[in-house]
């Protein structure tokens, strides 16, 4: 079926559902998905009920959409993501993103759990993502383009939109609270990286890396939307000192982190400007 087919068939479902006019995106990674349990006046989708929508099959993510009011302005959540290494395409996994963008928002704000390779981080901080290199070995703009959607060669020259970092750093000291800032390295997963390979990224230019983010951030950059990266720096990825590690220990750090997290992004939520 044509791709623009299915997203006005998942955009009329969730209208007929809901009447908010969603301003800005929200994809709520690991640990922070009870920031929309936040969300005032909220209508709750289930992915199942959506036309054409994927299953979260990751621990840890509810699998649902949250529309409603956070921080004064009109936003759709996902609570729960997709993930190439769910044997998802890529084009699965940024469907999500088209759809929020045929229901209107223009700002998108996308966070995940990652591993720090920077020296200078730490398990717990917050990390505004300047820029990413994509290692997942795939695109989600493989395939026919449709311009309805985004041009054939999207530029990528600022697919993380310096003015929403701008304001993530003013909210960030306002609220007294320490943010780094780096390259995210967006690996295909589920496997962890060997020490080898995670030299390697740091040696690239990465300063954190995770499984999560690039894809989407590339559909919203094709699909004209602004977009603000957050990680939260679960564990160190040092490959010289790499240390086994878990999905439980992740999701724990992620869950230590989350009272500030969750009140840095609706802080930013509530500076955004949409127009």
């Amino acid at each position: 079926m044509n791709r623009l087919v299915q997203i006005e068939e998942a955009k009329h479902k969730i209208k007929s559902l809901c009447a908010v006019e969603p301003e800005v995106g929200l994809i709520l990674g690991s640990g922070l998905g009870e920031l929309g349990d936040e969300i005032e006046e909220a209508t709750v989708i289930p992915y199942h009920e959506i036309p054409h929508f994927p299953e979260s099959t990751v621990a840890g993510h509810a699998g649902q959409l949250v529309i409603g009011k956070l921080a004064g302005k009109n936003v759709i959540a996902m609570q729960g993501r997709f993930h190439f290494y769910e044997g998802y395409s890529q084009q699965d996994v940024v469907f999500p993103v088209y759809v929020m963008r045929a229901l209107g928002i223009q700002v998108l704000v996308v966070t995940n759990a990652a591993g720090g390779m920077n020296a200078n981080f730490k398990p717990g901080d917050l990390m505004v993502i300047t820029d990413h290199l994509n290692m997942t070995g795939s695109n989600p703009l493989i395939g026919s383009n449709f311009e309805e959607l985004g041009p054939r060669f999207p530029d990528m020259s600022a697919a993380y939109t310096p003015a929403l970092r701008e304001i993530a750093f003013q909210v960030a000291k306002e609220q007294g609270v320490t943010i780094q800032q780096g390259v995210y390295a967006g690996i295909s997963g589920p496997t962890y990286m060997t020490p080898a390979e995670l030299i390697m990224l740091r040696t690239l230019g990465g300063d954190a890396v995770g499984m999560s983010t690039v894809p989407e951030v590339i559909a919203a950059s094709h699909g004209g939307l602004k977009v603000l990266g957050i990680s939260c720096i679960t564990d160190m990825a040092i490959g010289e000192e790499l240390e086994p590690l878990s999905h439980e220990q992740v999701v724990a750090v992620a869950n230590r982190t989350k009272p500030i997290f969750k009140n840095l992004v609706k802080g930013i939520v509530k500076e955004v400007t949409t127009s």
